[in-house]
């Protein structure tokens, strides 16, 4: 019997954020924890920590060659000094030169055309290839059978360049019909981020896209985990950087973990959770610089399931109002207003409604890959002939993030009493049973987001 093609008894997908890949010695800790779970045999990568801002900088296409060459200038620089690291073997320096003559021909072209989503794409795309190429050779410098497989190979998409939206039956298929035979003979290394369409033409998964990535992966593998590697030991109950008495979160239910992604917990892609919601792939999130401290784990369900869990906060918010006597005793307003946002790709977050008009909540620059806004005037001119337009920028939404919060007693008064001095923009709760949202302006979101966590979990 062939037990080489047979696939591994427990089989983890271990993604590796931009921090954890930054340079030679991030690398090394990462090798480290790879060869200490043999189970670990898809590794995903994201592009070292800067290189990305760098490409989404020459994306925008820059006329200046001088100033071009010189943000080319320290991609190479990072992707260099790991090279060197691993002493400049002449096959992956070979790879990596043709990588970056690949970013500097497309840079270029982009200088004279900016405005080509296909070359973005294409250019967007090389950060990972760049990584995923040194980190495959520094594991087998370490004695471990290793292989940089192209995403591309599997990861297929639609035709929608900056936000591609995954094929997940394709996926599945191309996954498992090239990558599942081999898990056991080698460690296959990886691009997250990036995927292509039916044709081949390189396509992203917007920001923050890796994530996402790796869920997918580990879904289409039947993966029994799903470790997220990066700079935090964990999901804590607030960012401590605002908060200095937030901790770590052990475990989490996928609703929870859901609720906290969405809403501004940046350790975590939101549509993350969606791919281990469906394949019941457990997910852990931990430190790649210190992963003795452990972190979080995220199942269907947590052992403990608290009113309070965490308070989360996103940033750089827009809301936009919309007015119209039309929605008077009317049908079918809505219907075209949701028709217009989706016809520009346009997310919803939060949603509350009158008799006249209608208000929800956008990030300020969507997700699209290339960091390009997605409220654009086409797709306000288009609002504007069916209705009045209102839109506000420099709020930031709060979520309070817990469990039976519509249905638990008393809820509203130990939230609003921390509110009272604040003027709040929208309050949006109901919906889910595991958190209650709200609008308040920019200038006050510290103070607000400090006393909520102060009230509700430090006591």
């Amino acid at each position: 019997m062939n037990t080489q093609s047979s696939p591994p008894v427990s089989l983890t997908v271990a993604k590796f954020g931009g921090t954890s890949v930054a340079d030679f010695s991030a690398m090394d800790r990462c090798a480290d924890i790879v060869l200490a779970d043999p189970s670990v045999r898809v590794v995903v990568v994201s592009a070292s920590s800067g290189v990305t801002n760098l490409l989404v900088a020459l994306s925008a296409g820059i006329a200046d060659s001088t100033q071009r060459l010189a943000l080319l200038g320290q991609i190479a620089e990072i992707q260099y000094r790991i090279l060197d690291a691993l002493g400049r073997p002449a096959e992956v320096a070979a790879s990596l030169d043709l990588l970056l003559t690949e970013m500097d021909k497309h840079s270029a072209a982009l200088a004279l055309q900016s405005n080509d989503a296909r070359r973005v794409d294409a250019l967007l795309s090389l950060g990972e290839q760049c990584s995923s190429l040194l980190f495959a050779e520094l594991l087998r410098q370490r004695g471990e059978p290793a292989r940089s497989r192209d995403a591309r190979e599997v990861m297929r998409t639609d035709h929608h360049h900056g936000r591609a939206t995954p094929q997940v039956a394709e996926l599945a298929q191309l996954a498992q019909g090239l990558w599942g035979p081999v898990l056991n003979e080698e460690r296959t290394v990886t691009q997250g981020f990036i995927g292509a369409d039916a044709e081949g033409n390189t396509t992203t998964l917007g920001r923050g896209g890796s994530d996402y990535s790796a869920a997918l992966l580990a879904e289409a593998l039947g993966a029994d985990n799903l470790a997220i590697w990066t700079d935090v030991d964990g999901i804590y109950s607030c960012d401590p950087r605002l908060v200095s008495a937030a901790r770590p979160i052990p475990e989490l239910s996928f609703d929870e973990a859901a609720e906290m992604a969405t809403f501004g917990a940046k350790v975590l892609h939101p549509a993350t959770i969606l791919p281990a919601v469906r394949s019941g792939c457990a997910v852990f999130v931990g430190c790649s610089r210190e992963p003795e401290k452990g972190g979080t784990w995220i199942r269907s369900r947590a052992q403990l399931a608290p009113v309070f869990r965490a308070i989360a906060l996103r940033r750089n918010q827009t809301l936009l109002t919309v007015h119209s006597l039309n929605m008077l005793h009317a049908q079918g307003f809505l219907a075209e207003l949701f028709a217009i946002l989706a016809r520009h790709r346009i997310s919803v977050d939060l949603i509350t409604t009158s008799e006249v008009s209608v208000a929800l909540t956008l990030d300020s620059t969507g997700s699209d890959s290339s960091g390009r806004e997605l409220l654009t005037e086409a797709l306000l001119e288009e609002l504007r002939q069916m209705c009045r337009v209102e839109v506000e920028t420099g709020l930031s939404l709060v979520a309070v993030i817990g469990n039976r919060i519509a249905n638990t007693a008393g809820i509203g008064k130990r939230v609003f009493e921390v509110l009272e001095d604040h003027n709040i923009r929208m309050i949006c709760q109901g919906a889910s049973p595991h958190n209650l949202c709200f609008l308040v302006g920019a200038e006050e979101v510290d103070s607000v987001v400090q006393q909520l966590h102060g009230r509700l979990l430090e006591g």
